[in-house]
């Protein structure tokens, strides 16, 4: 059924694509600054072009922006409300599921004040609505989400970062959960298929990296072109790959993981590649890359033994929307020189 809507999907022109997270997203964006009063508004808020907001980071830090837990009840309300307008009822559910592990973290730690369910800030870029370009970012320990929205037509939804420490909880009041749990498993399935059909060059270390090698890199490039192209899947293990590349597409809203699904599609999918380093085996450290011609989505379960994954989506041209801003640039340009 999965695999269906996704054929449905991408049988539909280009011209069928119809975003209403856009005018919902700005509606929650004005709710938001609305909500706040004029000390926290002054901490939220900075210019379209501030360095804020290409400031990626998954990792415990300082980070700009106004946090949950500076918020009142009604301004962590809208957050959420902002939240939902860009993400699917999955994807929504993978964030806050992030933040929960966080007290997780805390208590198998002893360091509460280090991890701190607290510590998500919400960080506004411009006025919405502005047609010259605005944006929002939600960003802490191993969750960051950041939206460009360009003309009021386009929207941007990378770089996109999910991350589960542990990646499953083994005791507690959560034990057994699970946040990434789909893009373990989808991946494990899909690597072992092309295995057990002789397709070993899948494999392009039997050593799993460190870490995903995108990292905090405000850009990034395609990696070694390694692994097995889709042209060389059969149908089946095509399938499966879609179904991957879907899980991290469908984190958003419907509309918008359409829009995202056809373009990288429209790309060409046969020049997809899927590529694997590590263990195959339950409990052994691993790490994989889906690889198109406009974007990288990385995964990696290596640290605290093997429990402990780091998920990213980049757009090689698109991150923080910069090529939809570019071509918005140049288009005003033309029409000025036509004054």
């Amino acid at each position: 059924m999965k695999y269906l809507f996704l054929a449905l999907v991408l049988a539909l022109p280009l011209a069928a694509q119809d975003l209403p997270s856009m005018p919902a997203m700005q509606s929650a964006a004005a709710a938001f600054l609305g909500s706040l009063d004029e000390a926290r508004r002054d901490i939220a808020t900075f210019p379209f072009d501030a360095d804020a907001r290409e400031n990626f980071r998954f990792t415990p830090q300082t980070r700009s922006g106004l946090p949950l837990k500076a918020m009142n009840a009604a301004q962590r309300a809208a957050t959420m409300k902002l939240l939902d307008s860009v993400l699917s009822d999955q994807g929504q559910r993978k964030a806050m599921q992030i933040i929960t592990l966080e007290g997780v973290l805390a208590e198998l730690e002893k360091n509460p004040g280090y991890r701190d369910p607290g510590k998500y800030h919400v960080s506004l870029f411009g006025k919405p609505g502005d047609p010259a370009g605005w944006g929002w970012k939600f960003e802490g320990h191993h969750l960051a989400l950041n939206y460009t929205v360009v003309g009021n037509q386009q929207i941007a939804v990378t770089p996109s970062f999910f991350g589960a420490n542990p990646a499953q909880v083994r005791a507690g009041d959560s034990q057994g959960l699970r946040v990434l749990k789909a893009e373990d498993e989808l991946a494990h399935a899909l690597v072992n298929t092309l295995l057990a059909d002789g397709k070993t060059a899948v494999v392009f270390s039997r050593q799993a990296p460190a870490e995903i090698f995108s990292a905090e890199n405000r850009t990034t490039t395609a990696l070694e072109p390694v692994g097995i192209p889709a042209r060389d899947m059969s149908a089946p293990q095509k399938k499966a790959l879609l179904e991957l590349i879907a899980e991290y597409t469908g984190r958003h809203r419907q509309d918008l993981a359409e829009a995202d699904l056809r373009t990288i599609t429209q790309a060409g999918i046969d020049d997809i590649r899927f590529a694997w380093a590590g263990g195959t085996q339950p409990g052994e450290a691993w790490y994989y890359r889906v690889q198109g011609p406009t974007f990288l989505m990385e995964a990696a379960n290596t640290q605290n033994d093997a429990n402990h994954i780091h998920t990213t989506w980049r757009d090689f041209a698109g991150d923080f929307g910069r090529d939809v801003l570019a071509e918005h640039y140049r288009q005003h340009e033309e029409d000025h020189g036509k004054h």
